[in-house]
Formats: structure tokens, C-alpha cells, sequence
């Protein structure tokens, strides 16, 4: 309604202005400044992730910190595939049916090894788009690429960031036994907002697989993360921290939300630097040992760091 009346008072307008009060409504919907990023180091990466025919998750959600994580170099792989089986309203990777779904490829555990190697990481975030068409969401693969890159780099440490397996704690069991260093499953965003933001996810579902991972494995490292600016209030926030440390978690990460394309959720909110601040000395104060919190936080940016943090303690 806002926009069809905003167009009609545009077209009575002098045509002279239209070019005018377009550039100020252009304006407007400009970026704060505390958001904005530079793009560096890419080729590099990018070439080398090319050459072992790999995608990120840094490139499929368009994440604004790519720059910065390649050129130290970092990256987050993303295995199962480029197309997911859901149809979140704040992602950008492309959702697909049955149809669109590629076998799951042997060789690519192997793949992410030797790339890893080659970029000379140390630390080594291996995520997924949801695989609900797999009878075990793609757990195997997981399991499998956390020991080939064990293999292949026996110091480094390796996170999955994971889907939520529809629950299922054999599949969840598969991935903790293959010995990550940090299991993550995000949030995302508050409970009220679950059935708009994450339509075909469920709030407790999302809490139990937190749970039960530390269950199965109390030695491992659990994390996740939420994303601000779909609306929710200050309370909603408050609750999901107590909910996510209650869930066992020692790693919260807390960023902005950005809307990838035109197709996903508006942004309702840029919260300011200082209001990340302030949630962020409340998490810690909720319990958690580490929390990053910030416009352009992310879960997979500065990993490395979290996980050194959390294991001197």
C-alpha cells in the first residue's frame, strides 16, 4: 500500500523532479556506514577453490566480510552441493526440488582436504546447504570430510556449521563420532519470528539438536549464532541467549542481517554498533565464554579465534 501511493504521488509530480526525488529515495536506502566492506584478495582464493571444484558459503550467501576472510585466506566450505531443499527468507542459495539435487559426490571430502592444505589453513569451517532429500540429510559427508581433512592437516581443527538433520539423532551421532573440534547449528533469528524467517525450521527442533550434540558429545565445543534486524525486540533477543546457553552452548555469535537480494526478507532494522555492545556484555553475562557481536558478524568470521579463546579457558 505504502508503495502504490508513493508511485501515485511520484507520477503527479513535475517531471522535471522525478529524477530528483529518485536519487534521494536512492539515497535513503544506502548502507550505514558502519556496514559497508572492501573487497580485496579475492582472485587468489576464488581460483584455487575453482581449481578444486569447490563453493563457499562465503560466495553462495553473499556474505559481506568475503573479502576480508580470503585475503588472509580463509573460507568456509560449503559441501552437499549448491542447491538446498529449503526455502529460508533470509538466504540466498538457490532452493531446488528433488530435480535439482546432485548425488552426493565421493571424491569431495578428498577435495576440501587438499584445498585446505593448499590455502595452508589451520582452522577449517566445513557447512552445507540442507540435504532433506538424503535419508541421512547428508550426515556421511560430514563425517567423511571432517576425517579426510584430519587426514591430510592433523593439527588443524575443523567446526561443522550443520542443518538441523530433521532431528535425528543417528545422523547427528555420525557427524560428532567423525571428532569435529566445534559443532555449530544456528539459530538464526527469535522464536516469534521462526514461522516467517525460517518457515520449514522449528525453534525447539533447532534447540534440541544443540542439546543432544552436547549430550553425545559433552567434550565438543558447541556454537551458534543469531542474525538482528527482521524486528525482533530486545526480550526476544534476551530469551534466545538463555535459551541457546541453556541448550549448552559456549560460542554465540550475533550479526546483522542483510538482505541478499530482492527476493529475501527487507531489512526492518540496522542496529548500531553500540546496541551490539551492549547485547554482547549480556550474552556474557547469560554464560557464554565467547560471543562475537557486531553489524558484520558472522558464525564462520574469526572461528580460528573463538575456538583459541574458549580452549584456554
Amino acid at each position: 500500500m505504502y508503495e502504490t501511493d508513493l508511485n501515485v504521488r511520484l507520477l503527479r509530480l513535475p517531471v522535471l523532479y522525478i529524477p530528483l526525488i529518485s536519487c534521494i529515495l536512492l539515497l535513503s536506502m544506502r548502507l550505514p556506514e558502519w556496514i559497508k566492506t572492501r573487497a580485496e584478495g579475492l582472485h587468489p582464493t576464488k581460483n584455487l577453490l575453482r581449481n578444486h571444484g569447490l563453493s563457499t558459503v562465503c560466495e553462495e550467501a553473499r556474505c559481506p566480510n568475503k573479502g576480508l576472510c580470503f585475503s588472509k585466506p580463509t573460507a568456509a566450505f560449503m559441501i552437499l552441493g549448491d542447491y538446498c531443499t529449503r526455502n529460508c527468507a533470509f538466504c540466498s542459495v538457490k532452493p531446488g526440488s528433488s530435480g535439482d539435487m546432485a548425488g552426493v559426490d565421493p571424491s569431495e571430502p578428498e577435495r576440501v582436504a587438499a584445498a585446505a592444505f593448499d590455502l595452508g589453513l589451520k582452522y577449517i569451517v566445513v557447512t552445507s546447504v540442507t540435504r532433506d532429500d538424503l535419508p541421512d540429510g547428508g550426515a556421511v559427508q560430514f563425517a567423511e570430510t571432517i576425517r579426510a581433512v584430519k587426514r591430510k592437516l592433523p593439527d588443524a581443527q575443523v567446526e561443522v556449521l550443520t542443518p538441523d538433520f530433521k532431528g535425528d539423532a543417528g545422523a547427528l551421532s555420525t557427524v560428532l563420532e567423525a571428532g569435529p573440534d566445534v559443532f555449530n547449528h544456528n539459530m538464526e533469528t527469535v522464536k516469534r519470528l521462526y514461522p516467517r524467517v525460517r518457515p520449514q525450521a522449528d525453534y525447539k527442533l533447532s534447540l534440541d539438536v544443540l542439546a543432544r550434540a552436547k549430550t553425545i558429545a559433552p567434550h565438543i565445543k558447541t556454537k551458534s549464532g543469531l542474525m538482528l534486524g527482521f524486528g525482533e525486540t530486545r526480550d526476544e533477543i534476551l530469551e534466545a541467549f538463555r535459551d541457546i546457553r541453556n541448550a549448552g552452548c559456549c560460542l554465540l555469535t550475533v550479526g546483522q542481517y542483510l538482505r541478499p537480494s530482492k527476493k529475501n526478507l527487507p531489512v526492518v532494522e540496522y542496529i548500531r554498533p553500540e546496541v551490539f555492545d551492549e547485547l554482547k556484555e549480556a550474552a556474557l553475562l547469560s554464560g557464554f565464554e565467547f560471543v562475537a557481536s557486531g553489524p558484520l558478524v558472522r558464525s564462520s568470521m574469526n572461528a580460528e579465534e573463538a575456538y583459541k579463546q574458549v580452549s584456554k579457558k
